[in-house]
């Protein structure tokens, strides 16, 4: 058994004795991702050179209630925050039992309007509008509400529950003057996107047809709708429609929980989207991320030319320990979001902002990581860290065939995980490790060889299973296919440790997990970090460089005041 640190064991003494950490040593609260002081959280935009992000929040517990406000937070670099007063909070009769997700979208002379979803005193979803009060406050500290609240609500013609009628999109604006906004809905067992359009942002009528609907998928809850552009990884406005311009429909799915993405056109005429070949059914759907990844929503950042994704990452701890903690829930890392040149899927990395955090740079010289070994990345804190590492196989003839039965990639995953050794992999990162590996969490590949012998498959995996030993919570193991050819590219793979998280990017973004994860020895200065190989044939590392990353200034002392 390994030897826990004097603080390491104070902190779980403390925690079994009085069923909470203590408020100074909190070992799993992050130091580069945007949580609020306390409590629970879950549309950001950026405003004359502002970023602002605004966040569902409950005021009053750890958990989800129907307390729910708007919490407000700004910053210049997207990654040190300044929070604020509440934006908006039930205070109309159509938002009085909560002020639910929404979103912000910037007219063309410069003005920021919020379109939100509202419980009303009946507790029916409608739609609310809210504008700042002070445009000249480049913080955009105060909010008021529109006095014709709500401006869409469902009614008897619709057959849409009251209760599935939430988190309006960004508007857009269509060549004949007309705004749009997308309402997540569901009939039955489908799930829409209920258009509406409107000439003055304040009158919205209800278009006869859904913008797409799809068959048992459930409620979608917080759509997201918006161009990108099939020539590069710049940004488009929200409005930008013509050629060599893709559409993107994202829906996160209320019955599984995951943010799920079609890339299609956008048929302005009949104000329809149209998936892509072989994306119409939801088994074809794409993730953006295929760990804990929700409620996720994209702006445009018309300062840097890029867009912008945020997603609420919860917890994978149960709400006794989240009372425990005091807290739930962080936003991840803002990513840069654009389409791959393949036109067939969305990359996704990291804003450049994040590496002003990086100190101490380590670089391991290349080398082969012959099978069943490892080496320890040294010199950086383990716990809170940004590690890049690259991979190369020479020969992938010893490779394993893949079942054509496997299809999916978690359950390989789940059944392959990374003491299970196969030919090429698995081989990757393990993160937050204790020194003797009792815990730790493995972030790897695996590369199969598919029967037919010229075509391989790559495989990325997050595995928790052995990440605490003595805590208890879901340690499901995550999975996804990358789309590389081993034989002509390097394997990369980029993990942002940040004390219960760990965000991971494959193949330069093609595919992201973010895993949750509480440690009980490998807590901050007893963390270590490794890479390792636990194949069979060996694979050479042509790149392993880490940093340790600073932490991020969040001023508390505005959202003390709130409470």
């Amino acid at each position: 058994m390994a030897r826990h640190s004097p603080s390491s064991l104070l902190t779980w003494l403390l925690f079994l004795l009085h069923g909470q950490f203590p408020p100074a040593n909190q070992p799993y609260r992050t130091s580069y991702h945007f949580q609020p002081l306390q409590n629970w959280m879950n549309g950001p935009m950026i405003y004359k050179g502002i970023y602002h992000l605004f966040y569902q929040y409950n005021p009053y517990g750890a958990v989800w209630s129907a307390n729910i406000v708007w919490a407000h937070s700004t910053s210049t670099d997207l990654i040190n925050w300044i929070p604020h007063s509440h934006a908006i909070y039930p205070s109309q009769p159509s938002d009085i039992n909560g002020c639910w997700s929404g979103s912000a979208t910037i007219l063309p002379g410069g003005e920021p309007l919020i379109l939100y979803t509202g419980i009303n005193q009946k507790n029916q979803e409608v739609q609310n509008l809210a504008m700042p009060k002070n445009l000249s406050d480049p913080y955009l500290v105060e909010w008021t509400k529109s006095a014709k609240n709500p401006l869409m609500a469902p009614d008897n013609t619709d057959n849409i529950n009251a209760s599935s009628f939430r988190d309006p999109t960004t508007a857009w604006l269509g060549p004949d003057g007309k705004w749009r906004v997308i309402i997540g809905s569901e009939i039955g067992s489908s799930g829409m996107a209920v258009l509406y359009w409107s000439k003055d942002f304040i009158q919205w009528t209800k278009a006869q047809h859904s913008l797409h609907s799809a068959e048992d998928t459930g409620m979608w809850e917080c759509p997201d709708f918006y161009p990108v552009s099939g020539t590069g990884a710049d940004g488009l406005d929200t409005s930008t429609i013509g050629p060599g311009v893709k559409h993107v429909l994202k829906v996160s799915l209320f019955d599984t929980k995951h943010d799920h993405y079609i890339v299609g056109t956008y048929d302005i005429v009949k104000d329809v989207f149209i998936p892509d070949k072989g994306s119409e059914e939801y088994k074809s759907w794409l993730r953006y991320d295929y760990g804990k990844y929700y409620a996720s929503k994209t702006f445009f950042d018309g300062a840097k030319n890029r867009r912008v994704l945020w997603a609420w990452i919860n917890e994978s701890t149960d709400a006794t320990i989240d009372v425990k903690k005091g807290w739930s829930g962080i936003q991840g890392i803002p990513r840069q979001i654009w389409l791959d040149r393949s036109g067939k899927q969305l990359v996704q990395w990291p804003v450049e902002e994040i590496e002003k955090l990086r100190m101490n740079q380590v670089d391991l010289p290349g080398r082969l990581l012959k099978g069943g070994s490892m080496v320890e990345v040294s010199g950086v804190t383990a716990a809170q860290a940004d590690v890049e590492i690259e991979f190369e196989i020479p020969e992938l003839e010893k490779a394993d065939f893949l079942d054509p039965n496997w299809s999916d990639p978690q359950a390989i995953c789940r059944q392959k995980g990374a003491p299970v050794r196969g030919g090429f992999g698995p081989f990757g990162l393990l993160v937050l490790a204790s020194k003797d590996l009792q815990e730790h969490t493995s972030v790897f590949f695996r590369v199969f060889r598919h029967h037919d012998k010229n075509k391989f498959a790559v495989l990325m995996c997050s595995d928790q299973s052995r990440s605490s030993l003595l805590l208890d919570y879901d340690k499901t193991t995550f999975g996804a296919f990358v789309d590389v050819d081993p034989t002509r590219e390097k394997l990369s793979l980029r993990s942002l440790i940040d004390h219960s998280i760990v965000e991971s990017f494959g193949a330069g973004g093609k595919a992201c997990i973010s895993a949750r994860v509480y440690p009980s020895l490998a807590v901050d200065g007893n963390a270590h970090l490794y890479a390792f190989n636990n194949g069979t044939q060996s694979v050479r590392v042509s790149k392993l460089r880490a940093w340790s990353m600073k932490k991020a200034q969040i001023n508390y002392a505005n959202e003390r005041a709130n409470y």
